[in-house]
């Protein structure tokens, strides 16, 4: 009788929640973010399927207001990213982190490991905007005990000047398919450390 052997483990499932950075805004689908994505962590051993729950112009209020059935379909880790809209329109800080916690409590309560990436405010709402704003992030992530990366463009923000070229779109706001491969290499390690959390 042939010993039993176990069936190759399914992969996991990824949802990205987040605006049109996550979304892919401007780009042939297959070089947006969950596409690069996902193809940067297959290359690197992970067994992921990544799920688009980007949209854009989405604030965090609209992330939140879609979560449940964005998870509906299943999920065994989350990438929160959100914010950038909330900074586009000077939202109050008070009204992003509530809803940035209220999703890390939704997250939490079906034991969903969360990778929480940020956008640092500008200094032209003043100086208390941004100091508020940008604790948000760091503080969520230790309350729900999640990873945290504080700025979703750091990688081209860690671009010199002048190799810049070609990285964001004519816009000035969104990452050109170039720019969004800088960015998967940036925070693919950080996505790995949430999928080991995941298994």
């Amino acid at each position: 009788m042939p010993v039993a052997t176990p069936a190759a483990a399914d992969p996991l499932t990824l949802v990205a929640l987040g605006d049109s950075l996550t979304q892919g805004y401007g780009l042939p689908q297959q070089e947006g973010f969950v596409p690069q994505l996902q193809s940067w962590l297959q290359a690197n051993g992970a067994e992921v399927t990544v799920v688009n729950a980007g949209v854009s112009g989405d604030t965090s209020a609209g992330g939140l207001a879609r979560l449940g059935w964005t998870l509906e379909g299943g999920a065994d880790a989350m990438i929160v990213a959100l914010g950038g809209n909330d900074l586009l329109r000077g939202l109050p800080p008070e009204e992003t982190r509530a809803n940035i916690d209220a999703i890390l409590a939704e997250a939490s309560a079906q034991g969903l490991p969360v990778l929480l990436i940020g956008l640092p405010a500008p200094g032209n709402y003043g100086a208390d905007y941004k100091t508020d704003f940008d604790a948000i992030w760091p503080e969520l992530a230790e309350q729900y005990g999640a990873l945290m990366v504080p700025n979703m463009l750091a990688g081209l923000s860690d671009v010199a000047p002048d190799q810049r070229a070609g990285l964001v779109q004519p816009d000035g706001l969104h990452p050109s398919a170039a720019g969004v491969a800088v960015m998967v290499e940036t925070l693919g390690p950080e996505v790995l450390k949430l999928l080991e959390m995941a298994n």
